[in-house]
């Protein structure tokens, strides 16, 4: 299974992309796509970047399914307004290439990567390093992207058990300690 994760922002959304075959994880690609060529004013702009080219990563990689920041309120209300509309042109993007999307906390990706949430960009970095056997640390929006990846690699195959182990069909709109599944 192919995943792709993305950890929006909107002057540098994060995308990463692995393999995970059973328990075994392999490194596919990451980077970032900026939107400082544009004007920092011009919003219809840069949302239209971000969508452009989160369908150019999955054009280009293919993955199968996808996993997405949540994004919470920050000190600023202008500042969460702005990411969470960077959030939805990804968002938009991935479902518009008919990928199914689970979204995660960063508390949940830090627990899961690096063993509690409160982890420091540097402690996600250097366990994604270690767990995907990279040469060099990641950049950090490209690590908490791949870091959703491998997060949402462990957690499918809880979701596939527990689709195996109940008659009851996944819902459009289903919670899983905080994280959604469309």
């Amino acid at each position: 299974m192919r995943i792709l994760g993305i950890d929006p922002g909107l002057q540098t959304t994060g995308f990463g992309v692995i393999d995970a075959e059973g328990p075994r994880l392999a490194y596919v690609a990451s980077g970032t796509i900026k939107t400082s060529a544009v004007a920092a004013g011009d919003l219809p702009a840069r949302l239209k970047i971000l969508f452009d080219g989160v369908r150019e990563v999955v054009a280009r990689y293919q993955p199968q399914c996808a996993a997405v920041e949540i994004v919470f309120v920050n000190v600023n209300p202008q500042s969460t307004l702005l990411l969470g509309q960077a959030r939805g042109a990804a968002l938009t993007s991935l479902v518009s290439c008919d990928l199914p999307v689970s979204e995660y906390t960063a508390l949940q990706m830090k627990k899961a990567v690096v063993g509690h949430g409160h982890a420091k960009k540097e402690q996600v970095q250097a366990m994604v390093k270690r767990l995907l056997n990279l040469p060099a640390e990641p950049g950090k929006d490209a690590a908490d992207a791949l870091g959703l990846a491998v997060m949402h690699a462990h957690a499918r195959v809880s979701f596939d058990a527990m689709s195996r182990s109940t008659t009851l069909q996944r819902r459009q709109h289903a919670q899983f300690r905080g994280g959604r599944t469309y």
